[in-house]
């Protein structure tokens, strides 16, 4: 057997919302009488489950045929250490994909649509009828991949999280973010909703959100419109902050509130909140840093990339 055909392949795998529903109301039946009381429909919950089981029978088909695999479960990625040859498949969303790659150190990561109607897949360019073809081009490094820029946090104390989307730096619940924030010669104390930062494929998401709003609310109030929002590229050699409605006062400043970040220039923050800071990526707040009082943080472009097949 050749070295590539021993490759282990993971399987990362998500709960359906009806999984979820199931596992916070005990029983099917409870889970049916939650969604239908608020008037909703309770097939497409269903429906949904169905497509990913068919799916998942597939893909594990195909992962029997090759040999050495390994199925885990997204709520387990933060405590599992991949080794430097896994291929790594997810099943599931967008999301799913920019979860797992954080977790990965340059291995080839294959997203897989578990149901093409349903879900758009950027990051899922193949179905799961194709694995099986398509596993021993990729442990042959036969297929082409893209290379994705992540982000990188490293607090004081040496703790680190990578994002593949963005990071958010600011309060766990709604309340006031304080800190202070320095980028290259330019520093200030600062009281807002929290610092978003963005890697070119978080451009397309969180981070255009944001600056979408604010160029309409710039536009509504009589600003000048400035050129169109545009996306960076995914493999963009910086990162793009922006923070969320600053407000300034007798303490605190409001005009370093977009830049860009580089390995040469990174963003640093130190916490001035009691508690309830938090520091997580993609959307995962179960995985966090916490970002109290005196705690800095400094974020920059992670040395290592995604790499993203396709």
């Amino acid at each position: 057997m050749s070295a590539a055909a021993e490759r282990k392949v993971v399987l990362v795998t998500r709960k359906t919302r009806l999984e979820e529903l199931v596992a916070k109301y005990h029983t099917l039946a409870q889970a049916r009488f939650y969604i239908e009381h608020l008037g909703a429909d309770f097939t497409d919950y269903v429906e949904e489950n169905m497509a990913y089981s068919r799916s998942l029978s597939q893909v594990s088909e195909a992962l029997r045929n090759w040999g050495r695999h390994q199925v885990l479960d997204r709520a387990h990625l933060p405590n599992f250490v991949f080794a430097a040859d896994d291929i790594v498949v997810a099943l599931g969303q967008d999301g799913l994909v920019a979860n797992t790659m954080k977790y990965l150190e340059g291995q080839p990561l294959v997203g897989i649509n578990p149901e093409p109607g349903r879900w758009d897949g950027l990051l899922l360019p193949f179905g799961p009828e194709q694995l099986e073809a398509l596993l021993m081009d990729v442990a042959q490094d036969r297929r082409p991949t893209k290379s994705v820029t992540m982000a990188q946090a490293r607090l004081s104390d040496g703790q680190t999280l990578k994002a593949v989307n963005d990071l958010f730096i600011g309060p766990r619940s709604h309340t006031s973010a304080l800190y202070d924030i320095a980028l290259g010669e330019r520093q200030e104390q600062q009281s807002s909703s929290g610092v978003i930062v963005s890697t070119g494929l978080g451009s397309t998401a969180w981070m255009k959100s944001v600056m979408t709003g604010s160029l309409a609310l710039a536009a509504a109030t009589g600003g000048r419109m400035h050129a169109e929002y545009k996306p960076m590229a995914w493999d963009c050699a910086h990162l793009t902050f922006a923070v969320r409605e600053p407000f300034p006062m007798k303490r605190a400043q409001a005009t370093l509130v977009y830049g860009h970040v580089t390995r040469a220039q990174p963003l640093s923050l130190r916490s001035r909140m009691p508690e309830h800071g938090v520091i997580f990526s993609d959307g995962m707040e179960a995985d966090f840093l916490r970002f109290t009082a005196g705690v800095e943080v400094t974020v920059t472009v992670a040395q290592t990339q995604g790499c993203l097949v396709l």
